[in-house]
């Protein structure tokens, strides 16, 4: 009965941390992108004089303190969860990855007071002073994410400690978090996800005022330039990805081993798209001969190991991680498409699309980016399972032994609903807020009034 009671409360708090990252994780990926493209525009605004750039930053800066705010409540959560859920984790390894959250602490002030200075400084600042006072919003968004996900790799490929009798005797926490292989493709995945989330979420926004018939100059330009860094960072993402599935084979064989439902060790490995794995075969599954060997070790012939060489109690939820897996992928996949598809008007006919399906896609992508990011994640740390640092410690011996995760969890659900509702409205708000006037070019053509 013990046992049973335990295993309840680890999932439980596995839920509860979940569904704040859930929460927080888009945020993040603003948080890295957002300040970019609003400073992007500023300096336009600063190069050529233009008004229209002008309004569209200050505009979406009011957008990015609604967001950032957000980030603190849920990232102020996530903190908490870090020490009340799993305390034997930070208690046994705190020592050692304890010095990139210091540093995501400091990134974090630093960003809240730029932000501060950056949107009370519109009319108070020269518009060169205004324009360097963000920089800092960029950049400390960027270090925040650089440290929270240097500890997540230390967590996936643990190394520069010495471990015995259950206790950190010594470490290194710089070699540990930023001399780690894991790490890199880690955080690069991240930044280029940041991009395309951000890039999506904004574009789709306006491509619904293109749908809808409103299509001047402020709008086009407002598409334009998230449009743009997603449509870049899309196709870039299907290479860092296979940098990724690579060192996961390498460092992480049986998360690899779930990814793909591979049962057994195989040389020549197939991949196979769809199924459901049971019983150490993938069933009804489309398989694609010596493919997964290919992709993982870029030789047809390469031996890819199988769940078959660790116990049943060391192997992740293989199903979960499959289709987390093949959803990131097929996301990722269409995202692309729409990407190549807006870089070719853009690029080689020097206009936008002029389909309503176009349009439709990009609004479509828009939740796309959200699932293929938590997708991502899901893959990443349940893939991780049954370990909370891969190889040392289990996350069922990392829980707390405390009562009443059930009503803290429907709490946070609560908050989280409230939050969710509280930044909707404001959004709603700043959207329908009247914009100054601004010029627009008497040749303005609709996109939907052509055809592809």
């Amino acid at each position: 009965m013990t046992e049973i009671l335990a295993q309840d409360y680890l999932l439980e708090a596995r839920q509860m941390q979940a569904l704040s990252f859930v929460v927080h994780i888009p945020l993040v990926c603003i948080g890295i992108a957002f300040p970019a493209l609003v400073l992007f525009v500023e300096w336009r605004y600063l190069r050529t004089g233009d008004e229209l750039y002008r309004t569209l930053a200050r505009r979406w800066s009011k957008v990015l303190v609604a967001l950032f705010a957000a980030g603190v409540v849920t990232g102020t959560i996530l903190s908490f969860e870090l020490g009340l859920l799993w305390p034997n984790f930070t208690a046994t390894f705190g020592g050692v990855f304890g010095l990139g959250f210091a540093i995501e602490g400091f990134s974090f002030f630093l960003e809240a007071i730029f932000i501060g200075i950056y949107v009370y400084g519109w009319n108070r600042l020269s518009p060169r002073a205004h324009f360097l006072s963000g920089l800092p919003i960029a950049v400390a968004g960027v270090i925040g994410s650089f440290m929270v996900i240097s500890v997540n790799g230390w967590m996936n490929h643990p190394g520069h400690f010495t471990f015995e009798n259950g206790r950190v005797i010594s470490s290194n926490s710089a070699k540990a978090l930023f001399a780690n292989s894991f790490f890199w493709h880690e955080f690069i995945h991240m930044y280029v996800a940041g991009f395309i989330v951000t890039g999506f979420l904004v574009a789709a926004s306006y491509a619904v005022y293109a749908l809808r018939g409103r299509w001047g100059r402020y709008e086009r330009t407002a598409f334009t330039v998230p449009m743009t860094a997603a449509a870049v960072a899309a196709p870039v993402q299907i290479l860092v990805g296979d940098w990724a599935a690579r060192e996961v084979a390498k460092n992480q064989p049986i998360k690899l081993a779930a990814m793909e439902g591979l049962g057994q060790t195989t040389k020549g490995a197939a991949l196979h798209i769809l199924g459901w794995y049971q019983n150490g075969d993938v069933i009804w599954g489309l398989g694609i001969p010596k493919l997964l060997s290919l992709l993982a070790f870029h030789n047809i012939n390469a031996t890819v190991l199988g769940l078959d060489t660790v116990p049943l109690a060391d192997q992740p939820p293989v199903n979960v991680v499959r289709y987390s897996f093949q959803s990131m992928v097929f996301a990722g996949t269409f995202m692309a498409l729409v990407a190549a598809f807006f870089l070719f008007f853009r690029w080689w006919r020097h206009r936008l699309p002029g389909s309503p399906w176009f349009y439709r896609a990009v609004v479509l992508c828009a939740p796309l980016s959200i699932v293929a990011l938590l997708a991502g994640w899901i893959t990443t740390e349940v893939g991780r399972q049954p370990w909370v640092v891969y190889g040392y410690m289990r996350t069922a011996d990392a829980v707390t032994g405390a009562s009443g995760i059930p009503v803290g969890y429907g709490a946070l659900a609560a908050v989280y609903l409230a939050l969710v509702i509280a930044v909707g409205w404001i959004l709603v708000r700043l959207a329908r807020s009247p914009m100054p006037p601004t010029p627009e070019d008497t040749d303005a053509v609709h996109p939907l009034s052509r055809t592809e």
